[in-house]
């Protein structure tokens, strides 16, 4: 692919003006992970890095452009434009779980934001499930007065030491939705880009075809 497109989606042509608006309006360098692999500071190594910081960016970019069709194809309303000049703050925790591109992505995203949502709402978890994680993760729901006295939650306690379930259950049932939405996203993403097409320079960060990849997200 030639001219003045970064990727295809499904033949939709993303120009390589919006990968360098986002560069551009990002306010930094890729997020730990995404392609900024060298540490030297000579000719070389700082083209690298640029080749990977541009790549990394397409990623993002190309997240955007997936998700603003997954919710048109849910009928989800039109998310707002995304402003290239807004500055990305993204928690190191979600960079820690999701990888930088999809950490930015859903930071940079409105429509990526908006189909995570949707995907958690349609997410059923099963009563036995809460009720396995409260009993399996015990430690997590010790009252502040047993943290203190140091009781060990997994031998013999007090019921008062203990935090009842009814208590914390809606808590675990929105985390285990939340946790199942992100693995949820996680493969409709591969699914969807799987068809897209790259320029040469702009490809995944990772995909050993080109010199510069690294399996890192």
């Amino acid at each position: 692919m030639t001219g003045d497109h970064a990727a295809r989606v499904r033949g939709e042509a993303i120009p390589k003006e919006r990968v360098t608006a986002f560069l551009g309006g990002s306010g930094a360098a890729p997020f730990r992970g995404a392609g900024n692999c060298a540490t030297s500071h000579d000719a070389a190594s700082h083209t690298r890095r640029h080749r990977q910081r541009r790549r990394w960016a397409t990623q993002v970019v190309m997240t955007d452009q997936l998700a603003r069709r997954a919710c048109e194809e849910r009928g989800l309303a039109p998310p707002a434009d995304v402003s290239p000049a807004a500055m990305l703050t993204v928690p190191e925790t979600d960079i820690a779980d999701l990888g930088s591109i999809i950490a930015a992505a859903l930071a940079h995203s409105p429509a990526a934001r908006a189909l995570l949502a949707d995907l958690e709402r349609d997410q059923d978890i099963p009563e036995a499930a809460v009720q396995d994680y409260y009993t399996r993760n015990r430690d997590r729901f010790l009252t502040p007065e047993a943290l203190r006295r140091g009781v060990d939650p997994f031998a013999p306690t007090e019921p008062s030491d203990v935090l009842p379930y009814g208590h914390v259950r809606e808590d675990i049932a929105h985390a285990l939705r939340h946790a199942a939405a992100r693995r949820a996203f996680f493969n409709w993403l591969d699914e969807a880009r799987a068809d897209v097409e790259y320029a040469e320079g702009y490809e995944h960060p990772g995909d050993p075809a080109h010199q510069d990849h690294e399996h890192r997200h």
